[in-house]
């Protein structure tokens, strides 16, 4: 079984810290959604018209399932207090030793480094305790905003797969980046 104990709740800074969700975040985390429900849409496919708070304790039980079976998780990025956003493990692939970090924030907490900040510790997470091997972020090849994340981390443009996503209206091609446990180590 593997040891998640330090990520239930993990602070980074004075202003700054990342919590497993839970059923008592629902109502938070849902109101930051809707508030932000253009912005968020723009790049996330998972984000529909049909947002309820129901929707949101769904996903909530969805990821501890998948947090008690060690497959992945997602965690809240608190900034002052307030929820601010998300960021996951989206699988982790033990066989291959790799996973995917994806993560979304509300468009008031943009510019403060939240992002960035939370993948240093994930980053660390994975490649120092679970001895992960490789990690991969996507993003759209048109959002320069996210794009800057796996950059400034260190991670290798690896390729564009085209058309990959189907993104409400349309197909998005995603920009693929890797980083290996090395390369982490050599740098940070």
């Amino acid at each position: 079984m593997l040891d998640y104990l330090n990520l239930f709740s993990c602070k980074i800074d004075e202003e700054t810290d990342l919590c497993l969700l839970e059923p008592r975040h629902a109502e938070e985390l849902n109101a930051l959604i809707k508030r932000n429900k253009a912005h968020i849409k723009e790049w996330s496919p998972w984000l529909k018209d049909d947002r309820s708070i129901e929707n949101t304790h769904i996903f909530i039980r969805r990821n501890l399932m998948q947090f008690a079976a060690g497959e992945g998780f997602a965690i809240g990025i608190r900034y002052q207090g307030k929820m601010a956003g998300q960021i996951d493990f989206s699988y982790f692939d033990w066989t291959n030793r790799k996973t995917e970090i994806g993560y979304w924030l509300g468009k008031a907490f943009e510019g403060k480094g939240l992002v960035t900040k939370s993948c240093r510790v994930l980053i660390d997470y994975a490649f120092d305790e679970l001895k992960l091997n490789r990690i991969e972020m996507r993003c759209g090849t048109e959002n320069k905003k996210s794009r800057k994340i796996p950059e400034k981390l260190g991670f290798k443009e690896e390729g564009i797969l085209r058309q990959v996503a189907w993104l409400h209206d349309r197909f998005v091609d995603y920009v693929i980046y890797g980083l290996l446990a090395d390369e982490w180590q050599n740098n940070s």
